[in-house]
């Protein structure tokens, strides 16, 4: 069973056991941030914290983040990420987003940007208002997820350099995995150990997940799960 925890007056996170996803909340309507891992009510938990009309905004589709889409027959989603989306048998309309792209829920300004490298379609929400950046799965001090299909190192790291273009604009980052909530400096270290991945510098060790033999690359702010060399 998902816990609610209200954040201040107007947002919630809901923790979805590893996961978790967001309920913001305008003057005019509120905004779902994902919908978990195992929550197929997770709409059911939005209508109970707030009477505003809800919209779903996905950061990407990784079966952990869309348990729920099902009750919604639109959503907000990268449409690079639609091949990913469909293929975990998601259902519904997707309405694009780019980055760029401004979503209004009254007195509460959502804007989005682009950080592909964990999927092609991640995207950051940045709640410029409170201050807040809404990351997905790419900021996080937990284990990042860089193996198998979809998942470029490369594209990660200028993702990471593109979120530094804002840095000015956030003093907290809500991740969807691991602590809550992280500060921006984690962005620079995180930054430094995917570079040290991708050009060999750093030691990992072999280890099976889900059936995959991944090599785990353990920091002291978080961990990766890439490709074995």
């Amino acid at each position: 069973m998902a816990d609610i925890i209200r954040i201040n007056e107007n947002t919630w996170r809901i923790e979805d056991g590893q996961v978790r996803f967001y309920l913001l909340e305008g003057s005019e309507r509120a905004a779902l941030i994902d919908t978990g891992m195992d929550t197929p009510n997770a709409r059911e938990i939005a209508e109970s914290l707030t009477e505003l009309p809800i919209i779903l905004i996905n950061t990407h589709a990784d079966p952990d983040h869309i348990s729920g889409n099902k009750a919604f027959e639109e959503f907000y989603m990268s449409p690079k990420e639609e091949e990913n989306y469909r293929e975990q048998h998601g259902t519904g309309n997707l309405i694009p987003v780019v980055e760029g792209d401004e979503i209004e829920l009254g007195n509460r300004l959502l804007t989005i940007i682009d950080i592909p490298g964990h999927t092609p379609g991640s995207i950051a929400i940045l709640d410029e208002k409170n201050r807040v950046l809404i990351s997905g799965d790419t900021i996080q001090d937990g284990n990042i997820f860089m193996f198998g299909k979809y998942r470029n190192i490369t594209e990660y790291i200028n993702s990471l350099i593109h979120l530094k273009e804002f840095a000015g604009l956030f003093d907290e980052i809500y991740p969807m995995h691991g602590s809550f909530p992280v500060k921006p400096e984690l962005i620079d270290k995180l930054l430094e150990g995917a570079k040290d991945i991708k050009y060999g510098r750093a030691a990992g060790t072999e280890i099976s997940l889900f059936g995959n033999t991944v090599c785990h690359y353990k920091f002291s702010y978080a961990s990766f799960l890439g490709e074995t060399v």
